[in-house]
């Protein structure tokens, strides 16, 4: 690994790479895995600069960092335009593109095809969201997204699968990278619990961004039946209400679970942290958690930064059964559970705290799995991408030359 990085440092020097994303510090997945990863390859290699093409929405009145070079008002045609434009006379060398619908204005996201087909630039394409459909809607903007891609990153082999089945996509112009974690030692949390004050408790958790889609309730819903076998249970629902679904609907759905909680009598056994975390925040909070659930409604959701997180973390993860969780949590890495079903999350946190020798070795599992996943070798990878990019471009021109 260390030959790898110091090969990559040399043939990478000099490039320079403009990312276009949301970035922090809007609240948003998208920012913070954008933030992270560009963090990760500028410290790897210090010749590489990344500079930010950031999509906002002007309500927000965010103040961004100074790597934030060009700003995108994501409902306006003419600023997707402008930013292209801005990318061609700069003198970066590659672009990423951080895909994510809900980023993007126009119908199904499509004004982001506006930008990248002005482009002149090499151009990577991380498809953050694949839809199952790609004759209609999203699918059908994603389809006219990614024909414009030098190269395509997902993060799990049924994402490539997809492209190639569903979309027609070719399988050589994808490459699979995982989502980014931090690097956090396999080691006993009694002492980070006993800091919070909760080393008498057997502490379940998740840290979100909350919306209806997590599916929330059926854990609580779960808490009623484990408090009987468990009465030292806390449950910390970690995270604000997801900005977007703030400003439709309020805290209709947090609401909806604080009924819940009163309705089964469990408010000292559930503990919202309302604040939405910094990267070392959430290590801590990662280290404190016994068990993380993710029970999410979605069969089709291709990625999880808050369940890569836990993996990364080393941690007993529950979740049901969406695509991502099924990859990264086969092999005796986690326990799968049907979706809506409270009875069976309730059954998999009482059976794996009968017996804490079965819980350890899953956790060392997701542990041993997790380190493909750091941050630092996310980053490699995204630099072995770019320098191979740019040596095809470069041979395309030699060969035109003579």
């Amino acid at each position: 690994m260390n030959k790898l990085k110091k090969v990559l440092r040399e043939k990478c020097k000099g490039i320079n790479c403009i990312y276009i994303s949301s970035y922090v510090p809007r609240k948003c997945g998208i920012a913070t895995y954008t933030s992270d990863l560009t963090r990760a390859i500028d410290l790897i290699n210090p010749y590489c600069e990344s500079k930010i093409v950031a999509l906002i929405r002007p309500e927000d009145k965010i103040d961004h960092p100074p790597e934030v070079k060009f700003k995108i008002n994501q409902y306006e045609i003419d600023s997707y335009i402008k930013a292209a434009h801005y990318i061609n006379k700069s003198r970066t060398d590659i672009v990423v593109l951080e895909h994510e619908f809900g980023l993007h204005g126009g119908e199904f996201g499509k004004y982001i095809i506006k930008l990248i087909e002005l482009i002149k630039k090499p151009l990577i394409i991380t498809a953050h969201t694949i839809p199952d459909n790609s004759n209609n809607g999203y699918g059908l903007v994603l389809k006219d997204v990614i024909k414009f891609a030098d190269k395509v990153i997902v993060m799990m082999p049924e994402s490539l699968e997809k492209l190639v089945k569903r979309y027609d996509y070719p399988k050589e112009k994808i490459d699979i990278i995982p989502h980014g974690v931090p690097d956090i030692p396999l080691e006993s949390n009694y002492k980070y619990k006993k800091k919070k004050r909760l080393g008498d408790k057997v502490i379940l958790g998740n840290i979100n961004l909350l919306s209806a889609v997590k599916g929330l309730e059926y854990t609580i819903e779960a808490l009623k039946k484990i408090k009987k076998k468990l009465n030292n249970v806390l449950y910390l629902i970690i995270g604000q209400t997801h900005p977007i679904v703030l400003k439709e609907e309020g805290q209709k759905y947090k609401n909806f679970l604080k009924e819940k909680i009163k309705h089964y009598n469990l408010q000292e056994n559930v503990k919202f942290i309302n604040k939405y975390m910094s990267l070392k925040e959430l290590v801590v909070w990662l280290r404190i958690i016994d068990i993380y659930i993710t029970p999410y409604l979605n069969p089709q959701q291709s990625t999880s930064g808050a369940l890569a997180y836990a993996i990364g973390a080393g941690k007993l993860c529950i979740s049901t059964p969406y695509l991502y969780a099924k990859e990264v949590l086969a092999e005796g890495r986690g326990i799968i559970v049907p979706f809506r079903n409270s009875q069976a999350i309730a059954d998999a946190v009482i059976d794996i705290c009968k017996d804490p020798q079965r819980k350890l070795e899953m956790e060392k599992k997701a542990h041993k799995f997790g380190r493909l996943m750091t941050w630092y070798n996310v980053a490699l990878q995204h630099l072995e991408l770019f320098n191979e990019i740019l040596d095809k471009r470069e041979n395309k021109r030699s060969i035109k030359a003579v």
